[in-house]
């Protein structure tokens, strides 16, 4: 059975883009084996995270990522059985959301800011599947 997953969390470093590029290198490595594929979006010291996969395979991903220093205030955004895979292309994307277009922002958010903790968990998956479609993704297995 596929499920999915989504997360947001706060870096503990303010400057996280190293954490960052550390996470993508070894979900891109490990993820694979496990049938994990999703993306990671990274900006203003934030962290939203979909992970999609097998349901035990997604749930013990996500309680490593819990326990995981580097973030804090995780909180489960969105979790669901799905029939297929919306991030089936990536191993793990990956978006910097300190680039994304306000206007992009504006059609999911109340300001041009992203914060997905003051939006439900279907607003930040709507998001992230516009960032599929206008190729803002990176990353590509």
């Amino acid at each position: 059975m596929l499920v999915r997953l989504l997360y947001v969390s706060k870096a503990v470093e303010q400057h996280a883009e190293n954490h960052t590029e550390a996470i993508l290198a070894a979900s891109r490595e490990h993820n694979i084996s496990k049938g994990i594929t999703g993306i990671l979006c990274y900006g203003s010291g934030i962290f939203l995270q979909a992970i999609e996969g097998g349901r035990q395979q997604v749930n013990d991903l996500y309680n490593l990522l819990v326990q995981d220093q580097r973030h804090k205030e995780v909180v489960l955004l969105h979790y669901e059985e799905i029939k297929h895979r919306r991030f089936s292309g990536w191993t793990m994307g990956q978006v910097n959301l300190a680039k994304l277009n306000a206007s992009i922002v504006l059609k999911y958010s109340e300001t041009p800011v992203l914060d997905p903790y003051s939006v439900s968990g279907d607003v930040s998956l709507s998001l992230l599947e516009e960032l599929m479609a206008t190729a803002s993704i990176m990353g590509r297995a």
